[in-house]
């Protein structure tokens, strides 16, 4: 099969498309031929060599954890799916023809193998950290850097649970949150006083890290308050680093109940093929996303 994979950590350029074996699914797992896999920051971070604590890797080493495809592989122990089935969900080395996922969920009907690959991690992510931070039904929540995939989904879920939101991203992507349910506002100079105009801030959540931790606490008034799960030098500031992924067990079956209810919808932004995989990890690093960006290998 073809599989990304890269064998010294670096820049995108180290990234290679290669023959590879196929994996199988071992008990408790499931084996999809891959239709679409979604590109995460955590994805790069880890080709840097930035956080390799709760992700551990030998060298050479495949790249993602999300997916969407056809179960073609039914591990030992494994109910409630069969051959034929179309999921998404997390695994390991997702950017190939076929990868083995350790979760997953039924596809809800009209969601695109596309679109599906841009929830799991995202959303599990965007449910861990809105229980972390402790914010309430009639609370106001602080999202810096809202318009990408875990914001997206952070001010869905804030919206669904009673939480008012407030969204800092760039002045292209105003509209865009407004249209998810947030007050919106735009970095740069300033952003503190407006958003202080907007409300007085309950909790807050660093998606972009783009060394605002102070400022975040400054509008707390508590680093307990405030959780990042981008910049690692938040813990020195007092601040929760959120990086652990796989905590929230129910997430994908809760992402599938919002979207079959129409309550949660990513838009994917940019596809790109196997072997563009190094320009998608340039465009994701760059930031301003909009949604999702996943790499598209069978139909969508």
């Amino acid at each position: 099969m073809k599989k990304v994979s890269f064998a010294e950590f670096g820049g995108p350029e180290v990234l290679q498309l290669i023959d590879a074996e196929e994996p199988h699914a071992g008990p408790g797992r499931i084996r999809v031929a891959v239709r679409a896999a979604g590109v995460n920051p955590v994805d790069w971070r880890l080709r840097e060599g930035q956080i390799l604590g709760a992700h551990p890797l030998s060298l050479p080493a495949g790249v993602g954890l999300d997916a969407s495809g056809v179960v073609d592989e039914v591990g030992e122990g494994v109910e409630g799916v069969a051959v034929g089935d179309a999921v998404f969900g997390e695994g390991a080395s997702t950017y190939a023809e076929f990868a083995v996922l350790s979760a997953w969920a039924h596809l809800p009907a009209g969601l695109t193998f596309a679109e599906a690959a841009g929830y799991p991690s995202v959303v599990e992510t965007a449910l861990r950290v809105v229980r972390e931070v402790g914010v309430r039904s009639g609370q106001t929540l602080l999202v810096s850097g809202a318009s990408g995939g875990v914001g997206s989904a952070v001010l869905q879920i804030a919206r669904e649970r009673g939480v008012k939101v407030i969204g800092t991203a760039g002045a292209a992507n105003q509209e865009y949150l407004r249209g998810l349910g947030a007050l919106a506002t735009t970095y740069g100079g300033g952003w503190v006083d407006r958003v202080r105009g907007l409300g007085t801030v309950d909790a807050a959540l660093d998606l972009a890290g783009s060394g605002v931790i102070r400022e975040l606490v400054e509008l707390t008034g508590d680093p307990r308050k405030v959780v990042s799960i981008a910049d690692l030098g938040a813990p020195g500031l007092g601040v929760r680093f959120s990086g652990a992924a796989g905590s929230v067990p129910d997430a994908l079956a809760e992402a599938a109940d919002l979207i079959a209810r129409g309550r949660l919808h990513i838009p994917v932004e940019k596809s790109y093929t196997l072997a563009e995989a190094a320009a998608a990890h340039r465009d994701s690093r760059a930031g301003h996303t909009r949604g999702r960006r996943v790499i598209v290998i069978g139909g969508s």
